[in-house]
Formats: structure tokens, C-alpha cells, sequence
């Protein structure tokens, strides 16, 4: 069963000055990142919506790891995982370790994406980072993964693929 470890994880501006925040959420079985929704305010109910579209698409994982950040402490969103039948895994504040995939998905995005761009609006930045995303899942390179990306657009047969070292 599927982990989904929604993370809450920048506060970014566009280049008029005004915040935004993405909502990163990756399966930490394949090393997806099944989504990341940008928006300029995330509450309780957009994590719910983001998670109910993946639990349709994907069935309901037996855990949520999330920090506890107060979109997801939100009681809604307690109710609402306990009522889907997954269970919460939260993360103690201070505690990187206890995220360790999560802390480093979110330095791959901010050394390969956020610190090169300027987002000129919260459209751009969306249309951006979900290229991005589609990137980071179907060919970047993954160590952790014999250097195959978590959701390859073709898979190589193993034979065929080439050696790294």
C-alpha cells in the first residue's frame, strides 16, 4: 500500500511581491511526486480535494505522513483521513529525520527549479512547476532507483538499460 507524504513546503513570491505556497505530495514507495498544487492559500479543504483526486486515481494508501503544519492537524482533515480508513503517521516538529525523502525532495526542487526561475504570476509558477514535476517523475534520474526515474514514460528492460558507474 502507498505512503503519501503531503508536505507543505515553500512560502515563494511571484515577482510583484505577492506569496505563494506549494503543497508537495509524493509517494514515498516509488518516489513520486503524485502532485504539487501551488496556490496562493492552502487550507484544510484543498488538501483534501488534492488528496481525494489521488485516493480515486490510486486507492487509499494505509498511511499519511504529513507535518504538522495546520492544514493538516485541521480536525476536517484528522476526520477526514480517518474516515477514507488511512491511518496518520505525523512528523514531531524539529524532526527532519522523520521526513528524510520529503526534506530531500524539497532541496531537488529548490536547487533544480525555485532558485533559477522568476514567477511572473501564480499561473506561471504553476505551469512551471508541474513541467518540472512531469520532469522529475519521467526522466530525471533517480539514485535511489539504479538511476531510473520513479515513473519512467517507457520502461527499459533491464538488460537493455545502460550501466552506470
Amino acid at each position: 500500500m502507498l505512503a503519501f507524504r503531503p508536505e507543505q513546503t515553500f512560502t515563494l513570491g511571484t515577482a510583484n511581491g505577492r506569496a505563494f505556497r506549494t503543497l508537495n505530495i509524493l509517494d514515498e514507495n516509488s518516489r513520486e511526486c503524485l502532485a504539487i498544487l501551488v496556490k496562493r492559500k492552502l487550507n484544510s479543504t484543498e488538501v483534501i480535494d488534492a488528496l481525494t483526486d489521488l485516493f480515486i486515481l490510486r486507492g487509499v494508501p494505509a498511511y499519511i505522513r504529513s507535518d504538522n503544519g495546520p492544514e493538516f492537524i485541521a480536525e476536517a482533515v484528522r476526520d477526514w483521513i480517518k474516515a477514507v480508513g488511512a491511518k496518520t503517521a505525523y512528523i514531531e516538529p524539529g524532526s527532519p529525520w522523520e521526513n528524510g525523502y520529503c526534506e530531500s525532495f524539497n532541496g531537488r526542487m529548490r536547487d533544480e527549479l525555485l532558485n533559477g526561475e522568476i514567477f511572473y504570476s501564480l499561473r506561471e509558477a504553476q505551469i512551471i512547476i508541474e513541467s518540472w514535476r512531469t520532469h522529475y517523475n519521467t526522466k530525471r534520474p533517480h539514485s535511489a532507483l539504479g538511476y531510473r526515474p520513479p515513473a519512467p514514460e517507457a520502461i527499459i528492460p533491464m538488460d537493455q538499460r545502460p550501466i552506470m558507474h
